[in-house]
């Protein structure tokens, strides 16, 4: 009988995170992906000519102190990103002007006051951009947090520093309670821009998401963004790429049916839709919601910890390339479009676009063409069924000409789906995206925790670490290798 050292489950960003950590460790892998494509909601795939990205667009973690780039450092793995010299703007339907997100503070700032007027926009930001500082030097230096075993607690105790104490009641206020420190709470434009905003990295709005995540999240566009060519799954295979050379295995097209532990052996069993495999570790990086689902010995406090289809989101997506290289117009490739009604059905009322590069060519069989990512966000995805894809495509097609990004006649071919064609593409539960929203009544030390079980299950992705992106996917899957390394699973 073959035993791995460990078996992860699903090769997204978290799960290959741990993976690299261990291959590093010279650990054993064997890695299960029931889609055909590697990556989970990091990866691209072609359709009638067209690199489309499955789900990420946006890359950011690549510069100092931040997930990404430390766990790229630390398997020497590089990754061929062109840096982006402005990460987004900002659309309003019915308004000419846009907003420009510049990287540099100082500038970023000078558009916010000239936009949204000047009264405290500087102090805002400059304290957003502070605190988001903090919380990504604080999360390499806190790697086992939240803590839960006593070796946790000491490692928190021995990396706690004053800047940690002086932040860390942050955790206690939401951002409802920040804006009325810096006296925006009655400037609506405002209040509806940093909800967009917080929407995109915390999946929830000024009320729920707390001061410590809500200014890390408004302040992504003030790191370096960028682009990786040939798309997302570009990131991706360069790390796949040296865990298989360090001797680990990846199957694709294999689900995991169900995992038993047989405490007699200390092992794991794990049945898929092909095979029986046996490891002494396993780690998930599907959402909890999922592993439950086929974790036999799972405890039970954990059900506590799953969040259902009403308070969850996915996303209608589309797909669409056209005749024009319109990134030589526009001077960025990532837009945000507040809307004047919400769209049908979804009521969405803002639509996120990315386009591809204009010195990227492997995106299109085509020269002169443009590739573009659209989503929007469905709330409560297993109750709020798509009636009509066909009204809403044509309600995005019509903000897009109107703002000018193409004409009709441009677009030579598109496609969208719903949550139910993300389900069937991740296997994730009710096609949600994003993993968990930030709320204010559930305290970073209260986040889902890394173990499972008290053996060796552990839990890596966007319901670990919720938010963030790829570079908070990135640290849970840090976070998981750092508790295996202390419950003496890698010697």
């Amino acid at each position: 009988m073959d035993i791995f050292h460990t078996i992860i489950i699903g090769t997204g960003m978290g799960s290959l995170t741990t993976a690299g950590l261990l291959a590093k460790n010279n650990k054993k892998c064997l890695i299960l992906e029931q889609n055909y494509l590697v990556g989970g909601c990091t990866s691209s795939y072609w359709r009638k000519g067209f690199v489309f990205e499955s789900g990420a667009t946006t890359l950011v973690g690549l510069s100092e102190n931040m997930p990404l780039q430390y766990f790229l450092e630390e398997i020497q793995v590089k990754i061929p990103a062109t840096k982006l010299e402005i990460p987004m703007q900002i659309h309003w339907e019915n308004e000419k002007k846009s907003l420009t997100r510049h990287q540099n503070l100082d500038a970023w700032i000078e558009e916010a006051e000239a936009f949204f007027g000047k009264k405290n926009q500087r102090a805002f930001w400059e304290f957003c951009f502070k605190i988001s500082q903090f919380v990504w030097k604080t999360s390499l230096v806190q790697k086992t947090f939240p803590p839960k075993k006593i070796s946790d607690f000491w490692h928190c105790l021995k990396n706690t520093n004053f800047s940690q104490l002086q932040n860390a009641p942050y955790a206690f206020y939401n951002m409802d309670w920040l804006l009325k420190k810096f006296q925006l709470h009655e400037n609506q434009k405002f209040i509806d821009f940093v909800n967009a905003q917080l929407l995109i990295t915390a999946q929830n709005h000024t009320s729920e998401v707390n001061v410590l995540f809500g200014a890390t999240a408004l302040c992504y566009t003030n790191y370096d963004n960028y682009y990786v060519e040939g798309g997302l799954i570009n990131l991706v295979t360069p790390i796949l790429d040296f865990i298989q050379k360090k001797g680990s295995l990846v199957q694709t097209r294999e689900a995991v049916e169900k995992i038993f532990y047989h405490k007699k052996d200390k092992l794991y069993e794990i049945k898929t839709n092909k095979n029986t495999y046996f490891s002494n570790n396993i780690v998930s990086g599907i959402p909890l919601n999922n592993t439950l689902e086929i974790f036999e010995n799972a405890p039970s406090y954990l059900q506590k910890k799953v969040i259902e289809s009403e308070k969850l989101n996915s996303a209608f997506q589309m797909g669409i390339a056209i005749n024009k290289e319109i990134n030589k117009i526009l001077p960025a490739i990532h837009h945000q479009i507040h809307l004047e009604k919400p769209l049908s059905y979804i009521n969405a009322d803002s639509i996120f676009i990315s386009l591809s590069h204009p010195n990227d060519l492997t995106r299109s069989d085509l020269p002169a063409h443009t590739v573009i990512s659209v989503s929007t966000h469905i709330a409560n995805p297993q109750q709020n069924n798509i009636l009509d894809k066909s009204i809403i495509e044509q309600e995005i097609f019509d903000v897009l000409i109107k703002k000018d990004f193409f004409q009709k006649e441009n677009v030579v071919y598109y496609h969208s789906s719903t949550q139910k064609s993300w389900e069937k593409w991740t296997n994730r539960k009710y096609g949600f995206v994003g993993g968990y929203p930030q709320f204010f009544g559930i305290k970073p030390w209260e986040m889902v925790e890394a173990r499972l079980d008290g053996n060796g299950a552990y839990l890596c992705g966007d319901t670990a670490y919720p938010g963030q992106g790829i570079v908070g996917v990135c640290l849970g899957g840090i976070i998981a290798f750092e508790k295996m390394k202390n419950d003496g699973k890698i010697k």
